[in-house]
Protein backbone atom coordinates (compact mmCIF):
# COMPACT_ATOMS: atom_id res chain seq x y z
CA UNK A 1 0.00 0.00 0.00
CA UNK A 2 1.23 3.48 -0.88
CA UNK A 3 0.77 4.89 2.61
CA UNK A 4 3.29 2.40 4.01
CA UNK A 5 6.05 3.61 1.69
CA UNK A 6 6.90 6.88 3.42
CA UNK A 7 8.52 6.96 6.87
CA UNK A 8 10.14 9.64 9.05
CA UNK A 9 13.22 9.52 11.23
CA UNK A 10 15.25 12.06 13.19
CA UNK A 11 18.51 12.58 11.33
CA UNK A 12 20.49 12.28 14.57
CA UNK A 13 19.03 8.80 15.16
CA UNK A 14 19.98 7.85 11.60
CA UNK A 15 23.57 9.02 12.07
CA UNK A 16 23.91 7.00 15.29
CA UNK A 17 22.65 3.85 13.56
CA UNK A 18 24.95 4.33 10.56
CA UNK A 19 27.92 4.80 12.87
CA UNK A 20 27.36 1.41 14.54
CA UNK A 21 27.44 -1.65 12.28
CA UNK A 22 25.74 -3.76 14.96
CA UNK A 23 22.72 -1.41 14.70
CA UNK A 24 22.23 -1.92 10.96
CA UNK A 25 18.75 -3.31 11.65
CA UNK A 26 17.91 0.09 13.21
CA UNK A 27 18.35 1.86 9.88
CA UNK A 28 15.12 3.25 8.44
CA UNK A 29 13.78 1.53 5.34
CA UNK A 30 14.46 2.41 1.73
CA UNK A 31 16.04 5.43 0.13
CA UNK A 32 16.69 8.27 2.56
CA UNK A 33 16.06 11.97 1.96
CA UNK A 34 17.02 14.90 4.16
CA UNK A 35 14.03 17.26 3.98
CA UNK A 36 15.29 20.21 6.06
CA UNK A 37 15.97 23.58 4.47
CA UNK A 38 19.14 23.99 6.56
CA UNK A 39 21.85 21.38 7.04
CA UNK A 40 21.42 19.83 10.52
CA UNK A 41 23.76 21.16 13.16
CA UNK A 42 26.42 18.69 14.28
CA UNK A 43 25.91 16.30 11.36
CA UNK A 44 28.75 15.81 8.90
CA UNK A 45 28.04 15.54 5.20
CA UNK A 46 30.07 12.31 5.17
CA UNK A 47 27.68 10.70 7.66
CA UNK A 48 24.81 11.27 5.19
CA UNK A 49 26.77 10.51 2.04
CA UNK A 50 24.07 8.14 0.74
CA UNK A 51 21.23 10.52 1.59
CA UNK A 52 19.66 12.86 -0.94
CA UNK A 53 19.12 16.41 0.33
CA UNK A 54 15.79 17.76 -0.96
CA UNK A 55 15.72 21.17 0.71
CA UNK A 56 13.21 22.43 -1.86
CA UNK A 57 10.57 20.22 -0.18
CA UNK A 58 11.06 21.95 3.18
CA UNK A 59 8.89 24.83 4.38
CA UNK A 60 9.87 28.30 3.21
CA UNK A 61 12.21 30.29 5.45
CA UNK A 62 9.35 32.64 6.25
CA UNK A 63 7.02 29.82 7.34
CA UNK A 64 9.76 27.99 9.23
CA UNK A 65 10.62 31.11 11.22
CA UNK A 66 6.95 31.90 11.89
CA UNK A 67 6.34 28.38 13.24
CA UNK A 68 9.42 28.46 15.49
CA UNK A 69 8.66 24.88 16.63
CA UNK A 70 5.75 26.17 18.71
CA UNK A 71 3.31 23.24 19.20
CA UNK A 72 0.43 25.72 19.60
CA UNK A 73 1.04 26.88 16.02
CA UNK A 74 1.37 23.39 14.53
CA UNK A 75 -2.15 23.05 13.10
CA UNK A 76 -1.90 26.37 11.26
CA UNK A 77 1.69 25.61 10.27
CA UNK A 78 0.58 22.29 8.74
CA UNK A 79 -2.17 24.03 6.77
CA UNK A 80 0.21 26.71 5.46
CA UNK A 81 2.91 24.16 4.64
CA UNK A 82 0.46 22.00 2.69
CA UNK A 83 -0.50 25.11 0.70
CA UNK A 84 3.19 25.69 -0.09
CA UNK A 85 3.55 22.07 -1.20
CA UNK A 86 0.54 22.42 -3.50
CA UNK A 87 2.15 25.51 -5.07
CA UNK A 88 5.41 23.72 -5.90
CA UNK A 89 4.68 20.08 -6.77
CA UNK A 90 7.99 19.82 -8.63
CA UNK A 91 9.79 19.87 -5.27
CA UNK A 92 8.10 16.59 -4.39
CA UNK A 93 8.98 14.73 -7.59
CA UNK A 94 12.21 13.08 -6.34
CA UNK A 95 10.37 11.85 -3.24
CA UNK A 96 7.35 10.60 -5.16
CA UNK A 97 9.47 8.91 -7.80
CA UNK A 98 11.43 7.00 -5.15
CA UNK A 99 8.27 6.13 -3.18
CA UNK A 100 6.65 4.65 -6.28
CA UNK A 101 9.59 2.21 -6.46
CA UNK A 102 9.78 1.32 -2.77
CA UNK A 103 10.00 2.68 0.76
CA UNK A 104 11.55 6.07 1.50
CA UNK A 105 12.51 7.70 4.77
CA UNK A 106 12.34 11.44 5.34
CA UNK A 107 15.07 12.65 7.68
CA UNK A 108 14.62 15.79 9.76
CA UNK A 109 16.53 17.50 12.57
CA UNK A 110 13.76 18.92 14.77
CA UNK A 111 13.80 17.74 18.37
CA UNK A 112 10.02 17.58 18.59
CA UNK A 113 8.98 14.26 17.08
CA UNK A 114 5.26 15.10 17.15
CA UNK A 115 5.18 18.64 15.74
CA UNK A 116 7.47 18.99 12.73
CA UNK A 117 7.35 19.54 8.99
CA UNK A 118 8.49 16.00 8.13
CA UNK A 119 5.25 14.58 9.54
CA UNK A 120 3.19 16.97 7.43
CA UNK A 121 5.28 16.14 4.37
CA UNK A 122 4.95 12.39 5.02
CA UNK A 123 1.17 12.65 5.27
CA UNK A 124 0.99 14.81 2.14
CA UNK A 125 3.13 12.35 0.16
CA UNK A 126 1.02 9.43 1.34
CA UNK A 127 -2.13 11.23 0.21
CA UNK A 128 -0.64 12.01 -3.21
CA UNK A 129 0.52 8.42 -3.68
CA UNK A 130 -2.84 7.06 -2.58
CA UNK A 131 -4.69 9.41 -4.92
CA UNK A 132 -2.44 8.41 -7.83
CA UNK A 133 -2.93 4.71 -7.06
CA UNK A 134 -6.70 5.24 -7.22
CA UNK A 135 -6.29 6.98 -10.57
CA UNK A 136 -7.46 10.41 -9.41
Amino acid sequence: MAEQRVFVERVHDEVRAVGHPDRESDLPPGERFLVDRLWPRGVSKDSLAETVWVKEAAPSDELRKWFGHDPDRFAEFAERYRAELEERPEALEPLLKAARKGPVTLLYAAKDTEHNHALVLRDHLREVLSSQAEGN
